[in-house]
């Protein structure tokens, strides 16, 4: 008996370990996203330093297809613009483990996560 629980009780411990591994890169990936590009001193330094940073929060934790998504507040602000808030929104799904990719049973088995980050652009955005 004891041996029949201790079997779904290891995947479930495997199955949430992955689910918080990649839930916290994707709230490490937005924040430091969200940082870098804020800092940056214009849109061409803010590129460069997005995917350096997004090369290192993939392969830190693991995370495969990741969809950035990167907005501005007050709305009507381009992206980003000196004094506005940077919105930086990272997703990613998590396959569980031992769900063969056989029918897309991977594509259904899989939890989505996502972090949120904001950081408020330098003044000196662009005045280079």
């Amino acid at each position: 008996m004891g041996l029949l629980m201790l079997v779904p009780l290891v995947y479930l411990v495997v199955a949430l370990g992955s689910i918080q591994q990649q839930s916290l890169g994707a709230e490490a990936g937005a924040r430091h996203l969200a940082r870098a590009i804020s800092t940056a001193a214009d849109a061409a330094d803010a590129d460069a330093r997005a995917e350096r940073v997004l090369a290192s929060v993939r392969d830190e934790y693991g995370l495969d297809d990741v969809d950035v998504d990167i907005a501005c507040r007050p709305a009507g602000v381009s992206c980003p613009a000196a004094g506005a808030t940077l919105i930086v929104t990272v997703r990613s799904a998590v396959t569980l483990p031992l769900v063969p990719p056989v029918l897309g049973l991977d594509q259904i088995a899989s939890i989505p996560v996502e972090g949120s980050a904001a950081h408020k652009v330098s003044r000196f955005w662009g005045a280079s």
